[in-house]
């Protein structure tokens, strides 16, 4: 049985007057990859980023609604934001490596949550990046600048920054949208092997990539409305709304 790593419940949020997620409910299955489709300002980045609280770092943000991650309520008086931003991580659309070595990068995490030995670092630095299926490329110019690599590099070396600080949930906004084909086949990859251990939230404007890479599917409209949500083969096949059909086969968006 599938159980359940992340649960929004009723959730709404709107940013000053305007509602950009209107009562969504969904579950997010375990070592699953979600991806999340809809037209432009539909709301899916806003409901990505209310899985980890980035939207509470917008002024006048109003939330209403749980979302739960293990049973646990990540809205609550007393998350620690820090440890929530850990075991659920993020990468971004742009590839945003710092300015700093490719060691560094990925090291940044884990020194900001303590951990100085060097030789602990070295072990984190190298399984982060074997596991975002970098290393051959970078091993020897670890110590070299991150902003050298190519953009489907960068983004894979972003995905080993967000993977060693060991989160369980990886949220990805639409990770190959600056990326080449050859690239974004390489993420693509990567994002099925990574399930294995992670679950996964992807953004993506792209139908191909949502079918390729994802098992459930989740349809959002206007006003951050999710019209719905299910096994994406479900969704792409037989979808049950008229304006799910409309979406996947390009009359609406």
């Amino acid at each position: 049985m599938t159980t359940n790593k992340m649960e929004a419940a009723n959730l709404s949020l709107w940013y000053g007057d305007h509602q950009a997620l209107t009562d969504v409910s969904v579950k997010i299955k375990k070592n699953m990859v979600t991806a999340l489709i809809g037209p432009s300002g539909c709301g899916k980045t806003t409901f990505i980023r209310a899985l980890n609280r980035m939207n509470d770092l917008i002024d006048g943000v109003r939330i209403t609604g749980t979302v739960w991650l293990d049973n646990e309520d990540i809205y609550g008086d007393d998350i620690d934001v820090v440890q929530l931003r850990k075991r659920v991580g993020m990468v971004f659309q742009q590839p945003n490596p710092f300015p700093m070595s490719i060691y560094d990068n990925v090291a940044y995490g884990p020194r900001i949550h303590g951990i100085k030995d060097r030789r602990k670092l070295d072990g984190i630095v190298e399984r982060s990046i074997r596991e975002a299926a970098l290393w051959e490329e970078v091993k020897d110019r670890l110590n070299k600048p991150a902003l050298k690599l190519s953009g489907g590099q960068q983004q894979r070396l972003c995905i080993a920054r967000a993977l060693a600080v060991e989160p369980e949930v990886i949220l990805m906004d639409e990770p190959c949208s600056a990326l080449d084909p050859i690239a974004t086949s390489k993420i693509e990859d990567l994002i099925q092997e990574l399930k294995k251990e992670y679950t996964i939230v992807i953004v993506t404007h792209n139908m191909q990539q949502a079918a390729r890479v994802s098992d459930y599917t989740a349809f959002f409209f206007t006003n951050g409305e999710l019209i719905e949500y299910g096994p994406t083969s479900k969704i792409f096949e037989s979808p049950q709304d008229k304006r799910t059909e409309d979406y996947i086969t390009g009359k609406i968006g």
